[in-house]
């Protein structure tokens, strides 16, 4: 492989990292107008794919003092530092539970490389973690799309504090608008898990948590300034007293932006955008066995785009979640769960009319029982699904009912989970998923899982002007292996997966049944494709000690196949390579950081017809402590001034200069 053999080729007291040889497909996006984004279907369908070029090697040295040579033996799956044994996550099982004890695939961002994400968004970051590529249609605020593993966007179940995120509309959650600012954690589950949440989750879950408040009460301000005249203002504060909890943050993001769309029918002007966010999180602990919380997140997004030659084309962009939950512990090995919440996602664009609506309302009651080594679970759950958008203006739901089973012992690790949901229209559908890790030595551990899992058509695609309502739900069967090492500060590993997904959905334009529509375009949802998404990740971190200070020293490279089994095509919009390398240096106050990423070659288009040339970017970042409680931050991105594309005719920024100071007491 040229990429294996390049690496090999730098030099040990060097880092010259290959900006990577490229490859990669392309996917269809549906859009109400010609400006619109492409992702997956944004309302009418208007094409906006993209590709990457064929691995090309495109080197981007850094002056860095070690060499990241040293992470090709040592890869593993964290974010920008080695994950503690003692670390806990949710997301596998939906209940809290030792990171050293989770056979699935996970990934975990916390604070503080949020903290140093400057001013992307969060696809930005996500993009940086193992077995994740994103596409946008120009800079933060325009419709982006998430690939876990190569699946498409609507294919990843998205939950913030527990509340399910998606559209009725386009199918996934909107990624744009779910504003990075409010965010305190996130945890990626790579992998199907419909087993343990039911529709949707084909490639795999990201859990999202703002803020929870604890200890003193502790105010916080932040102001940034950047490059495309973009400024950034958020405060907040947090503590606990008396049995409360609370948690408050407030954010207020603008952009004149640049030019997104590059071709002479689109209007030259930039595209810029503004963010209004909050988010509120208030817990009260009744007694030491039971806990109320009650939270709610708000962002209203304005953003241009350009669909025509002249006008002022804006996405206006709304969320809205709120949820209540009660946890109660009423032994020493039996607790429950109960919550319930509300999801309201609303795109409108303007001068040219278009308006679709998606409420989710969802229910849950779990049950965990705890008997030494054994766990057993069992879930209810419900959800409501509405979609307005003229002239739909309709409901389904799904009641679900789980079952789950783990046993922790003498370096052996099961999980079982079988999942029975009724959906209102599709009728019954089951799931089952077994994950079984044996640990041979302290260090190493391998891991072997297979699941199924199923998606409903979106109430877009069966009752729009394009929708079919015979479409059947698009179901997968994942096979993975896994090896890991982990050892203090060290540690890697190596995930192959093959995640095969029949009666997938795609746009058929103007063929067979299809050829007559009464849309704008000629065409219709079918279930005419089926797609495997396989390949190998390798993640590794290791921290190199130098006479300065330790170098945390961290990266992933993913190979994979996301191809169409009918046409043996790429799928668009993602790449068959791309790797992250990074490193983190504290020397005195000040920590350094480098990230690169490095993609292949994808198409715009399902059918290879439209390349788009593999990139390498180089992004940097510094902060320290400058009083006693200010921090300062500067971040560069897109250092060498990188022109790409990940989706067609759409631009992406250049070098950006961000500079942030922030006020928290200590």
């Amino acid at each position: 492989m040229g990429f294996l053999n390049a690496l090999a080729r730098i030099p040990a007291n060097k880092v010259m990292v290959p900006a990577l040889i490229c490859d990669q497909e392309q996917v269809l996006s549906l859009r109400p107008s010609t400006g619109g984004e492409a992702s997956e279907g944004n309302g009418l369908p208007i094409f906006a794919m993209k590709t990457l070029n064929s691995w090309r090697l495109c080197a981007v040295p850094l002056a860095v003092s070690a060499s990241l040579t040293v992470m090709v033996p040592a890869m593993a799956q964290t974010s920008d530092k080695s994950v503690s044994l003692k670390e806990t996550t949710i997301t596998a099982t939906r209940s809290e539970q030792p990171l050293s004890d989770v056979v699935a695939d996970v990934s975990i961002i916390d604070r503080a490389m949020l903290d140093r994400a400057g001013a992307g968004g969060l696809s930005d970051v996500l993009s940086r973690l193992p077995g994740i590529e994103m596409a946008r249609n120009g800079g933060p605020g325009n419709n982006t799309s998430v690939f876990l593993r190569g699946a498409e966007n609507r294919f990843t179940a998205v939950f913030i504090d527990g509340i399910r995120v998606d559209s009725q509309s386009t199918g996934g959650a909107p990624w744009e608008v779910i504003p990075l600012s409010q965010i305190d954690r996130v945890e990626v589950l790579r992998g199907p898990a419909a087993a343990v949440y039911g529709s949707d989750a084909l490639g795999g879950v990201i859990q999202i948590f703002t803020k929870k408040g604890e200890g003193a009460f502790s105010p916080v301000i932040g102001i940034g300034v950047g490059r495309y005249g973009t400024h950034k203002v958020d405060a907040g504060f947090s503590g606990s007293q008396a049995g409360f909890d609370y948690a408050l943050g407030l954010a207020d993001e603008k952009s004149t932006g640049f030019n997104a769309r590059t071709i002479a029918s689109a209007n030259p002007d930039n595209d810029g955008y503004r963010s209004k966010s909050a988010s509120a999180r208030l817990g009260f602990q009744i007694n030491p066995d039971h806990r109320i919380e009650a939270t709610g997140l708000y962002n209203d997004l304005n953003s241009q785009y350009d669909s025509s030659k002249t006008l002022d084309d804006r996405n206006l962009n709304k969320l809205q979640n709120l949820g209540l939950q009660w946890s109660a512990k009423w032994s020493d090995v039996y607790t429950t769960r109960l919550s319930v919440n509300e999801s309201t996602s609303r795109y409108e664009t303007t001068p040219s009319p278009y308006l679709t609506q998606t409420k989710l309302r969802g229910a849950l009651f779990q049950n965990d029982l705890r008997l030494g080594a054994h766990r057993l679970s069992a879930t209810l759950e419900q959800r409501v699904d509405r979609l307005d958008n003229a002239p739909i203006g309709k409901d389904r739901s799904q009641n679900g009912v789980a079952l789950g089973y783990g046993f922790v012992q003498s370096g052996h690790t099961l999980q079982l989970n079988v999942r029975r949901d009724q959906d209102s229209e599709f009728g019954g559908k089951s799931t089952g998923s077994a994950a079984y890790a044996y640990a041979f030595t302290p260090q190493w551990r391998a891991t072997a899982s297979a699941g199924t899992a199923f998606r409903v058509p979106t109430l877009y695609q069966r009752f729009s002007q394009y929708g079919v309502a015979s479409l059947k739900p698009e179901s997968s069967r994942n096979l993975e292996l896994g090896l890991r090492y982990a050892e203090g500060s060290t540690s890697a590993s190596v995930v192959a997966y093959r995640n095969t997904v029949s009666n997938l959905i795609t746009f058929v334009n103007g063929a067979g049944p299809c050829a007559a529509g009464t849309g704008s375009f000629p065409g219709c949802y079918s279930n005419t494709a089926r797609a495997e998404y396989s390949g190998v990740t390798l993640a590794g971190a290791y921290r190199l000690p130098t006479a300065l200070g330790p170098v945390d020293l961290r990266g992933s490279l993913d190979v994979q196949d996301p191809r169409d089994l009918d046409t043996g095509k790429q799928l668009a919009r993602r790449a068959r390579q791309h790797a992250v390398l990074g490193a983190d240096w504290r020397v005195g106050t000040w920590l350094l950081g480098v990230d690169t990423l490095l993609s292949g070659k994808r198409y715009s288009s399902a059918g290879e017809t439209v390349p788009m040339g593999g990139y390498g970017l180089l992004n940097l970042n510094a902060s320290t402590r400058v009083a006693k409680d200010w921090t300062l931050l500067a971040r560069l991105d897109n250092a060498t001034g990188k022109v790409y594309e990940t989706a067609s005719t759409y631009a992406n920024p250049g070098r950006s200069l961000y500079v942030a100071a922030k006020w928290a007491p200590q």
